[in-house]
């Protein structure tokens, strides 16, 4: 037996999407998320940053430290992190360190960028949570390569948060099965993602709902 599930689309569908032209929108068009956030300081270091990161055909997402960075983060699901490793209020490091939270259910691929050099360097960011390390002057070529394997990394690591998602949903009252509890689905998604929802009346259920 094959049941179907069918998805009741109001105004948080456009909350969550975006307006057409949008960084979200044209990702989940296109099927693939191509949005970068960019978390530097210095404003020509962040200029050259954009220009790189559009003309290698990336979206990039641009904040002035790490903590605007984390805000963004906490916001919405962003797969890819370009970030400086000394800004004023929250260094890259400790930007890392929150974004390795044992709380925290999203993986976002992590490259730090630094004028510092050193074994003891890469090992310090590599412990505080970063998956690549570059030293500036930033070569476009060497980062694109390195953002393809965040990409896969990311792709992984959503195929495997996939493949644990079978889940076990109510029939009737559509609840799904969390641990030894029963719980609304927006419930248990937003408490495992970074989407946050609104609710509204697809058509069908607006005429039902309104006698029609």
């Amino acid at each position: 037996m094959v049941f179907k599930a069918r998805l009741c689309v109001g105004e948080g569908a456009v909350r969550f999407l975006g307006a057409p032209g949008s960084a979200r929108y044209s990702s989940f068009v296109s099927g693939a998320d191509k949005r970068v956030l960019v978390a530097e300081d210095d404003r020509v270091t962040r200029a050259i940053l954009d220009r790189v990161l559009r003309n290698l055909g990336y979206q990039p997402i641009l904040t002035e430290n790490g903590r605007a960075a984390l805000t963004a983060l906490v916001r919405d699901e962003i797969p890819l992190l370009v970030t400086d490793w000394n800004m004023p209020d929250l260094d890259g490091l400790e930007l890392c360190r929150r974004l390795r939270a044992p709380q925290r259910k999203v993986y976002t691929y992590v490259i730090v960028l630094t004028v510092m050099s050193g074994k003891s360097k890469y090992l310090e960011a590599f412990a505080a949570g970063a998956d690549d390390f570059m030293t500036k002057p930033v070569d476009p070529d060497e980062l694109a390569a390195r953002l393809k394997v965040g990409e896969r990394i990311v792709g992984l690591q959503k195929e495997m948060r996939q493949m644990q998602g079978l889940l076990s949903i109510c029939m009737l009252c559509k609840k799904i099965r969390d641990g030894e509890q029963w719980v609304p689905v927006d419930s248990y998604v937003a408490a495992r993602t970074a989407i946050s929802f609104t609710h509204g009346f697809c058509p069908d259920c607006f005429r039902k709902e309104m006698g029609g």
